[in-house]
């Protein structure tokens, strides 16, 4: 009996999922990705270097934490076995032809990574120990007056973030040392929670620290491997540069033809990136933001998308296609394609490689998904003992995850996540004209030759905020603060 209700819930899971990622995310989202990119004109493409420059001026030290140490936390929690695994099922089910469409994916994402981060920034708080706390369940509050929705986006991610998908990183961490080393599953386990609980329990900042740490490390270390094989097959990448454009589009034979390439590209990109999906707002809005205006996390945030997509991504599709794997990759898929393809081409130790960098990568995703579901918990009450109950829990997924199978767990995760995405997207795009006319703001003071500054009594709905972060100075002698704000509006 209990075995056929699992059957039935996976079932059900699975046709859930199935239809979010296979067809209604995959639309909704790049529906906003080009709403985004034509409103705020193609600003990830003109204003790219200015982008970049913020994320390495984001290290100038600040009163909490810093936009270089947001920057490392998301990036901990995009970058994981989805750069990896995730680019090797796409190739497998899609072709070369997957990789154009997640390069394309990532760069619609980045208007929306804007949108949702500049948000996150506008509405944030500040809680009693002066830590700044936001994300989407906060502007869907504070901006559309809708608590109710808040609470089932915050309802979502934790489902997902705190416990699901951690659960799941900590079993891919379990199967790698396991598979490259023999090493006992529950002794694993345990030194997964025992690191986990050092960092989380130091809240957002120890998070934050530590990804500041982790994540160039671990950057480096896959790029550089990852570039090494690029110079041994140099003559070859004219070859899979053309192989990638040609699948694209259907010029050529391969797995999934055009549309299976285009339908694995994006899902995979979506996935892995989270453009638009409201979870990396949620550590944007923590950030004290260097210059001081919400527009200029969004910049970071963007820049986050290009890095794991079609720097990160593109670094594991790179491996695969030059290496020759593909010609007679057995019975490996995923993760399995991945180390056959590093093995093949730099040696045995590769295997070894491989597992270092899982482990990296999926204990900083523990630690950054943490810090995504501690402020949703915060969100849905201030009480520190049920903060304290949480971490628990989390800590009680981890050693689950480490020693059992959950691909149900996994699958209920993506349902969450899809549910919440197209929660998110809502909100954006009901709030789209306040996140236009912050941006515009930021742009006119860039042409002026001035730092930006956010000035909230040009937008009298965030200056009005109770608790809100940015306070006005005073509309332009002559003007009212309404008048202000429509004249922005309608600028845009």
């Amino acid at each position: 009996m209990l075995e056929s209700l699992v059957t039935l819930i996976e079932s059900a899971v699975n046709a859930i999922n199935g239809m979010l990622w296979g067809s209604v995310l995959i639309y909704v989202l790049v529906a906003a990705g080009v709403l985004f990119t034509l409103k705020l004109g193609f600003i990830q493409f003109r204003m790219f270097g200015h982008g970049a420059k913020l994320v390495v001026q984001g290290r100038e030290k600040v009163n909490g934490i810093s936009s270089f140490q947001v920057f490392c936390t998301s990036m901990a929690a995009r970058v994981g076995t989805g750069n990896m695994a995730g680019v090797a099922v796409a190739i497998t089910v899609g072709g070369a032809g997957a990789i154009f469409w997640m390069w394309l994916i990532a760069l619609l994402g980045m208007a929306t990574a804007f949108i949702e981060s500049t948000l996150a920034q506008v509405y944030k708080v500040k809680d009693d120990e002066g830590q700044f706390r936001g994300g989407p369940a906060y502007y869907m509050e504070r901006g559309l007056g809708k608590r109710w929705m808040g609470t089932v986006f915050s309802i979502l991610l934790i489902i997902a973030f705190g416990f699901a998908f951690n659960a799941a990183q900590a079993n891919t961490m379990t199967d790698a040392l396991n598979n490259a080393f023999g090493f006992d599953k529950t002794i694993i386990g345990l030194v997964i929670v025992a690191f986990s609980a050092y960092i989380i329990c130091g809240g957002l900042k120890k998070v934050a620290k530590t990804s500041e740490i982790i994540v160039p490390i671990m950057a480096v270390a896959y790029l550089a491997i990852a570039l090494v094989v690029l110079v041994m097959n140099i003559d070859q990448v004219p070859a899979a540069l053309s192989l990638i454009v040609k699948s694209a589009f259907g010029w050529e034979e391969a797995a999934g033809g055009a549309m299976g390439a285009m339908m694995a590209g994006i899902a995979r990109g979506l996935f892995s990136n989270e453009a638009g999906m409201g979870s990396a707002a949620n550590i944007a809005a923590s950030a004290s933001p260097n210059p001081n205006h919400p527009a200029s996390q969004g910049f970071v945030q963007m820049i986050g998308v290009f890095v794991d997509t079609l720097v990160i991504c593109t670094a594991s599709a790179a491996i695969i296609l030059l290496s020759g794997v593909l010609d007679n990759p057995g019975e490996q898929q995923g993760i399995g394609l991945l180390q056959l393809a590093l093995t093949n081409e730099m040696g045995g130790w590769a295997a070894y490689f491989i597992a270092f960098a899982i482990i990296l990568f999926c204990f900083s995703s523990i630690i950054a998904n943490y810090s995504y579901a501690e402020s949703n918990v915060m969100f849905l009450t201030k009480s520190k003992k049920a903060l304290y109950s949480f971490r628990v829990l989390v800590l009680g997924m981890v050693m689950a995850g480490s020693v059992a199978s959950l691909s149900l767990v996994w699958n209920f995760a993506d349902v969450s996540m899809g549910l919440m995405a197209l929660v998110n997207i809502a909100a954006i795009v009901m709030l789209s004209k306040v996140a236009y006319a912050v941006i515009k703001d930021y742009e006119q003071q860039i042409k002026t030759g001035v730092n930006p500054t956010f000035d909230a009594a040009k937008f009298p709905e965030i200056e009005g905020l109770e608790g809100g972060i940015w306070k006005g100075k005073s509309a332009p002698t002559g003007q009212s603060n309404s008048e202000t704000v429509a004249s922005e509006a309608s600028k845009i």
